[in-house]
């Protein structure tokens, strides 16, 4: 029997606009921050990375408390929506903080600014609006089809997103005037764009009533519960934990493959490649994405796509480090492009996986979590890719990185080397790993079944 639609097309569509704004932050963020800061402010990228490390001890706090209150919200709009909304307005302000560090002020000074910028930006309103924007897919479908294809509407439009920041912010700052007036226009009007594509997103769709969405809420459990039990709640279903250190360690990956613009500008002496190798990992992701809804019918379901695509990616960003010691661009971006394509489905189907770990909450424990289950995208985005940010700032600090240099010395280039080529192909083999062990709809159909024999 088919399941039954929810969503039309521009619901969809209009859903997955809102990883526009989301990656007006994030990609702007994790690309350029460590460049701005030690490039055009001239701080310590040692000290930067372990003010970034700092502010991640903020995170996982709050990314439980902000999904735990959503879980509690109770509006006409729904539970997820306001949050989303109003969320984004302290993230366009803050985002532009981050950009604007006055030249006037002293270097402690500077320091402290960003700190409390960069920990509001990220523990507080990025949380709440990432948090609430990904719990949506839970709460205006139960069809399984459309939440995969909301996933791949989104990561579509998130890929468009940093392909497009990635390629023209460096022109785009020297547009505005270059230096750190430069790049404070360029936040501001990304934040602008940000604010309004966020709006028109959180305002295309409807959430579900909670009678809908819980049919059988008669043998539920009441949902009240502290924000110790919500931890508990998350950290006893083990499909959670995998999730949440696979997308910790997707987004190290991420800050590895940002911090590029370093590898381009000292290694391969061409700072015009970044942009380059930005389109063949987004392209095929995109490609990916737009196939990965009709992949997941063929195959029937998503464990099985999702480890045979990382196995893919896997092998094509080993074969990235053969190419870069062969010494050769052309092959280095054939097998860039290989790895993205592999990875995509695990992009388009995450939001569908994070929606059937939260069935499984619900199945062994007979509490609706979807809130705060979704908190693990949110921790995994800021604890994952504030973590590789800042230790790409301790790696370069240790490898007497210098600014003020044109060429670098021998054992920075060679720091660049590891943290471009090796560092990335050991955690695609970790998550790898991870996804063959990642059977979450197996372990569903299990709960039911016996859940149906027991009936009888």
């Amino acid at each position: 029997m088919e399941e039954k639609r929810y969503l039309k097309w521009y619901n969809k569509v209009g859903y997955g606009s809102g990883d526009v704004a989301g990656n007006v932050v994030y990609a702007f963020l994790s690309t350029f921050v460590m460049l701005y800061l030690t490039n055009t402010v001239g701080l310590n990228p040692g000290i930067v990375g372990t003010l970034i490390a700092v502010s991640k001890l903020f995170d996982g706090v709050t990314d439980i408390f902000f999904g735990s209150m959503i879980d509690k919200t109770k509006t006409k709009m729904g539970k997820a929506k306001p949050w989303m909304l109003y969320g984004y307005i302290g993230c366009a302000v803050t985002l532009i903080g981050v950009f604007a560090i006055p030249e006037s002020l002293g270097q402690t000074a500077q320091y402290a600014w960003f700190f409390i910028a960069y920990s509001l930006l990220n523990a507080v309103f990025y949380t709440a609006n990432n948090i609430a924007y990904s719990a949506l897919t839970a709460l205006i479908t139960k069809n399984s089809k459309e939440r995969v294809e909301m996933g791949s509407y989104r990561f579509i439009f998130a890929f468009s997103t940093s392909l497009l920041i990635q390629s023209v912010t460096i022109k785009f700052v020297e547009i505005m005037g270059g230096g750190a007036a430069g790049w404070r226009i360029v936040a501001i009007i990304y934040a602008i764009i940000g604010l309004i594509i966020n709006t028109v997103s959180a305002l295309s769709v409807k959430e579900l009533p909670e009678e809908v969405l819980n049919e059988d809420a008669s043998s539920a459990v009441d949902e009240k519960y502290s924000l110790i039990e919500a931890a508990k709640l998350l950290f006893s279903n083990r499909f959670y934990i995998m999730i949440c250190v696979t997308y910790i360690l997707q987004q190290i990956y991420s800050a590895m493959l940002s911090m590029g613009i370093y590898y381009m500008m000292y290694v391969l002496k061409n700072e015009d490649l970044f942009p380059v190798f930005s389109w063949v990992i987004n392209i095929p992701l995109i490609i990916a994405l737009v196939i990965t809804p009709s992949l997941v019918a063929k195959w029937k379901g998503l464990y099985k796509l999702n480890l045979v695509g990382y196995t893919i990616g896997t092998i094509g960003r080993a074969l990235v480090v053969v190419a870069a010691y062969m010494g050769s661009v052309p092959l280095m971006i054939a097998f860039t492009a290989v790895a993205a394509f592999g990875m995509g489905p695990w992009q388009g189907d995450m939001n569908a996986v994070i929606a059937n770990c939260s069935e499984y909450t619900y199945l062994t424990k007979h509490k609706r979590v979807d809130g705060t289950m979704y908190s693990c995208t949110s921790l995994g985005v800021k604890l994952g890719g504030g973590l590789g940010t800042a230790i790409t700032g301790w790696l370069l600090e240790f490898s007497h990185f210098n600014s003020s240099l044109a060429v670098q010395p021998d054992s920075c280039l060679s720091m660049l080397h590891t943290m471009y080529l090796w560092i990335p192909v050991v955690i695609c083999v970790i998550i790898t790993f991870i996804m063959s062990q990642m059977n979450v709809e197996k372990a569903n159909e299990k709960l039911k079944n016996s859940k149906m024999l027991k009936a009888k």
